[in-house]
């Protein structure tokens, strides 16, 4: 199972919980860039844009070739060979309000992410293809975390996609 959405909408926390409620295997896509080519800030920096896409599309690729719960970076899905991957995916979607996220933003890990305008222009950039990718969508703004895992693992296991 896949988790895609902007940054900030909980993915990483949300699919470190699902895995555990679910007794599966957890890989965070830019945790893994990250452990093998340093933070995705400097990437950018140094490198730029496109060669960390380069970085994610193969820690996307190889993540979701494994069972478990899988996170997304959040321009992930703008690759169309991990649009493909998640065809054949259960894709939950984590969405969250923009006054939920003001403190989430402000640690300077997000390289495309500079103040609450630039994150809702790349969310109002992307939310089609999120939509159009999710088979699953919950809103991450406000409700208890626990909750939205209980919640994402009933309907995985309902759908028989746990």
């Amino acid at each position: 199972m896949a988790l895609i959405g902007p940054p900030a909408a909980g993915k990483s926390r949300v699919g470190k919980r699902l895995a555990k409620l679910l007794g599966l295997p957890f890989v965070d896509t830019d945790a893994v860039v990250v452990a093998e080519h340093g933070p995705i800030s400097e990437i950018f920096a140094t490198h730029g844009e496109a060669h960390f896409r380069v970085l994610e599309r193969a820690a996307v690729a190889e993540a979701l070739r494994r069972p478990g719960i899988v996170s997304l970076g959040g321009g992930a899905v703008l690759d169309p060979a991990t649009q493909s991957d998640l065809a054949g995916a259960r894709v939950v979607l984590l969405t969250v309000r923009p006054e939920a996220i003001a403190k989430r933003i402000t640690n300077g890990k997000r390289p495309l992410i500079t103040d609450l305008e630039s994150w809702k222009r790349l969310v109002a950039s992307r939310s089609e293809l999120y939509r159009s990718l999710a088979d699953y969508t919950a809103d991450t703004s406000s409700r208890p975390i626990e909750t939205i895992v209980e919640e994402i693992a009933q309907w995985a296991q309902k759908e028989g996609h746990a």
